[in-house]
């Protein structure tokens, strides 16, 4: 039995299914499908026009799998291959299929959601076992209603996808980065600068500054626009954090919204000297305990995160029927130095 054929669901339609709709053989089906010539366009445009009704995709992965090319794999979109916190998640999805015999098939949207759709039909072409997406901002992921409803094992990761109903993997995005920014208030901090997506378009972003400003509330602190500053990668981060360090009130304190920003903030600290600046970032990056001080970060897991999905999407395989549900994974706060920086004690007037 395939990994496909134990997940339940609508059956998928077969090229037979096609031909009987168009009334020709399964041969002409074929093609039709692969654009071989002498078939007259009446008939060519009554086989599309069957296959587009019954939502049949050509099986790419078994033409492959009659010449030996490929094995069963299980399909994982991210945005981003250069981003360390994603190769991390796509680790976790590795190592926890490869148990089960599946290969992993990578593949980058950009965060474009056209991109995504993309190259998120070519892995269904190629008939994967399962499909793991790290959605882009502004998408709708209702086009793949019908592969869920055919039984597909789709789960999403690090994001919600937009309307539709399926197996979701999050961190605590709002409550990490509200601890983080509590963390500055424990240490004097009133004046804390927000460097990151503003006005934010994806789920994770927003949730973080949502958290920012409801730790700010709770604590009692206005937010003041002066010190929300838009960079949400590395080189706007730098220029981000010159604006807030240039501001007539600079922040004592800042929270970086993810790795590439905080290594931004960072770098722009270093370059003016300031070093009675207090940071604390979303997301761990490579050498942030080396540096001096060591970075303080909301860490959260990739690689359980990429694991937790992959066991979803095997569960499904296995023929887990129950409703789609959103798993939330903890974040925890890993104390370095840069963010127990005390707020300077302020001078009284003469």
């Amino acid at each position: 039995m395939t990994p496909r054929a134990r997940t339940g669901g609508v059956p998928r339609p077969t090229l037979h299914d096609v031909a009987q709709v168009a009334g020709v053989s399964a041969r002409t089906v074929s093609r039709v499908l692969n654009d071989e010539p002498g078939i007259s366009a009446p008939t060519r445009e009554r086989v599309l026009a069957a296959a587009a009704q019954l939502g049949f995709r050509p099986n790419a992965m078994a033409r492959n799998m009659r010449v030996g090319a490929r094995d069963s794999a299980v399909g994982l979109v991210i945005p981003d291959l250069a981003n360390p916190f994603f190769s991390s998640v796509a680790a976790g999805v590795e190592k926890t299929i490869r148990t089960r015999g599946l290969n992993l098939v990578l593949a980058s949207s950009e965060e474009d959601p056209a991109r995504e759709r993309s190259v998120v039909n070519v892995l269904l072409a190629r008939q994967v076992a399962a499909l793991i997406v790290v959605p882009s901002a502004g998408g709708d992921h209702g086009y793949l209603r019908d592969e869920r409803r055919h039984g597909l094992p789709l789960v999403f990761l690090d994001r919600p996808p937009a309307r539709l109903a399926a197996d979701t993997v999050v961190s605590a995005n709002f409550d990490g980065a509200a601890s983080a920014v509590a963390h500055l208030v424990r240490h004097g901090h009133r004046r804390i600068g927000f460097v990151g997506d503003v006005p934010a378009t994806l789920y994770t972003r927003r949730e973080r500054f949502r958290g920012y400003r409801h730790a700010l509330a709770t604590a009692g602190i206005a937010v003041d626009p002066a010190l929300i500053e838009q960079g949400h990668h590395q080189n706007d981060a730098v220029a981000a954090t010159a604006r807030l360090l240039a501001v007539p009130e600079p922040p004592t304190a800042i929270f970086a919204a993810n790795n590439l920003t905080c290594m931004g903030v960072v770098m722009a600290l270093a370059r003016s000297g300031r070093r009675d600046v207090a940071v604390v970032g979303f997301d761990d990056f490579t050498f942030a305990d080396l540096l001096q001080p060591g970075v303080t970060v909301v860490a959260q897991d990739a690689e359980l995160l990429g694991a937790t999905a992959a066991h979803l999407v095997l569960a499904r395989m296995d023929g887990d029927r129950t409703g789609a549900r959103t798993t939330v994974l903890a974040t925890r706060l890993v104390v370095r130095g840069s963010g127990e920086l005390p707020a300077p004690v302020p001078v009284p007037p003469r």
